[in-house]
């Protein structure tokens, strides 16, 4: 049944009323949530805030590094420290490497950009973080609702955005109620905030319905593949901040490695992958395990422990790739809209700040008694802000590095050391691009293909025992939330053309292809295993793979990550 035919034969469905409806409890949404209560406390007045979340509980699908900078949460809640904020590992040290197969070249601090400084900065679990901000906001009356997952936008009769409706329970398989089937609420509202992360679903069809992005340069993503380890207690520097760039990348990919020593002899360590990359045998999962086996990342890691494992997709074309950030009834905040600075690798700090600024608009209109119209006052205030400053100095990052390697980390030298040495903050040249991620791939028998080696399982794992470690579960008996717009396309096009990449650009073998003898190849989505990172959705070639939201509380559970 379509979801019109349900709600014909079960609708209506019951509706609540706020003023303001927080769509994701990521440290942007809850920023906005606990900024609004904050104003509405100063000014006497009384904001009803819900925030809904689709995992399990507010941190379950967070994944990132994380070193934080703390400014935006000093902003936020002054006394966060005091209040029992977890950031209990201010970064120490900082190392750059430039990785050969064998050998590293480290770059001394004075000559390292200014960017890849974490002066003041803390090591940090951001889902601990967002676990608290969750409690923050609680106390001040924020209503959070985990376990639902907003999957549609409802609109007023002049077309502007009146809320979101949460997905149906209890649908099976055949698109047929269940015994256990509970229809979706509709939570309306005057405004309505979508905080989903880098390639929100519903973020994605309000910049398509809106042309948000008509003035933007394509988005650009790259896809970090991490793990959590507990390492021996000789090898730990509690503190130490280690990037790395180079190996086992090629000079024409993007990528490049973390590694932080977090407190308790913990390690969280990953690789970012450009997802505009053009080897349709590359694959990002492969390329971090590859990654580890490198003497300085072995130095550490051997005689540890792996406690965890994710996947996700951000955002990192910085400013230019911007869309506009308002339409009607709403906004987009923190990685829905962009807002991730990827040269200094960081987007919580943005993230918080974007909220905080969506909901000073917001309380003004409110104030005003203004309702589902365009919050100019959000933009504005963000082109006066300190994060457009960053933002706009940073500007040309990943433009820089599309062409390269060397070009990349010569210019980035250039504009982040030596023009603020000659105090010449903001480049004086604009760098665009107009490719999008999924138009890069070349044809697999155009391109060099990469056989990787057997993981070792102390060292280097395969997909499935590290998917086990991220907590992954969803409701067996539900429709795919992985769909297909052709399902003709995966083996006629995807596997003739480019050999199959969603086998191996997904990191959670959620993409499988299938040669039983004397048979076509036929596609096989294991959904079950996936972990919500949407590369799918972006790095598909023919852009026939569509992630929509499954049913609430359905994906990983993350720990410390």
């Amino acid at each position: 049944m379509t979801n019109q035919e349900i709600l014909e034969q079960y609708g209506p469905r019951e509706s609540m009323d706020y003023d303001v409806v927080v769509v994701g409890a990521g440290p942007s949404g809850l920023a906005t949530a606990i900024r609004l209560k904050q104003l509405a406390q100063t000014k006497g007045q009384e904001i009803s805030v819900c925030v809904l979340e689709k995992g399990s509980e507010p941190g379950a699908h967070i994944l990132a590094g994380t070193v934080i900078d703390p400014d935006s949460l000093t902003e936020l809640i002054p006394d966060w420290k005091a209040k029992g904020a977890p950031l209990n590992q201010p970064v120490l040290e900082d190392e750059m490497l430039f990785l050969t197969e064998k050998g590293s070249i480290g770059i001394p601090h004075i000559f390292m950009p200014y960017n890849f400084r974490n002066d003041g900065n803390f090591i940090i679990s951001l889902g601990n973080l967002v676990r608290w901000l969750a409690e923050q906001a609680e106390g001040l009356g924020v209503e959070i609702f985990p376990g639902f997952a907003a999957t549609e936008v409802l609109y007023d009769d002049k077309g502007a955005v009146a809320g979101v409706a949460t997905g149906n329970m209890g649908i099976g398989k055949d698109g047929q109620p269940t015994d256990s089937f509970q229809l979706g609420m509709e939570l309306r509202a005057k405004y309505t905030v979508f905080s989903e992360g880098a390639r929100g679903q519903l973020g994605r069809q309000l910049i398509d319905k809106f042309k948000l992005d008509a003035e933007a340069d394509p988005q650009s993503y790259g896809i970090g593949v991490k793990e959590l380890w507990e390492i021996d207690p000789a090898k730990h520097r509690p503190g130490l901040v280690l990037h790395t760039a180079g190996w086992p990348m090629d000079s024409k990919t993007y990528g490049g490695g973390f590694m932080y020593h977090m407190e308790g002899n913990k390690v969280t360590l990953g690789l970012i992958t450009g997802l505009d990359y053009s080897n349709p045998w590359l694959s990002p999962f492969e390329e971090m395990q590859r990654w580890k086996t490198h003497p300085v990342l072995r130095s550490y890691l051997e005689g540890g422990k792996r406690i965890g494992y994710g996947a996700r997709a951000i955002t990192a074309g910085g400013l230019l790739s911007l869309p506009k950030t308002i339409f009607p009834g709403g906004a987009l905040v923190g990685c829905d809209a962009g807002f991730l600075n990827a040269s200094r690798i960081k987007g919580s700090h943005a993230a918080i700040k974007s909220g905080m600024l969506a909901a000073e608009a917001i309380g003004e209109a409110l104030t005003q008694g203004r309702e589902h119209d365009e919050l100019i006052a959000y933009p504005e205030a963000f082109r006066r802000s300190w994060l457009h400053t960053e933002l706009n100095q940073a500007r040309n990052f990943k433009q820089w590095f599309k062409k390269g390697l060397y070009i990349g980390s010569f210019m980035t030298g250039i504009e982040n050391l030596v023009l603020p040495v000659l105090r010449i903050n903001n480049p004086p040249w604009t760098i665009h691009h107009s490719k999008a991620d999924y138009q890069s791939l070349r044809p697999a028998a155009e391109s060099t293909r990469i056989d990787y080696p057997k993981p070792d399982g102390k060292l280097t794992f395969d997909r499935l025992s590290s998917v086990f470690l991220s907590n992954a579960n969803h409701e067996e008996n539900q429709p795919p939330h992985l769909t297909l717009k052709d399902a003709n396309v995966p083996v006629n096009v995807n596997l003739k053309i480019y050999a199959g990449p969603e086998s191996r650009y997904c990191p959670a073998g959620v993409y499988e292809f299938i040669e039983e003898d004397g048979q076509e190849p036929r596609l096989q989505i294991n959904a079950q295993n996936c972990v919500h990172c949407k590369t799918c959705d972006i790095k598909d070639p023919t852009q026939n793979i569509v992630w929509v939201a499954p049913e609430g509380g359905g994906g990983p559970n993350y720990v410390d990550m």
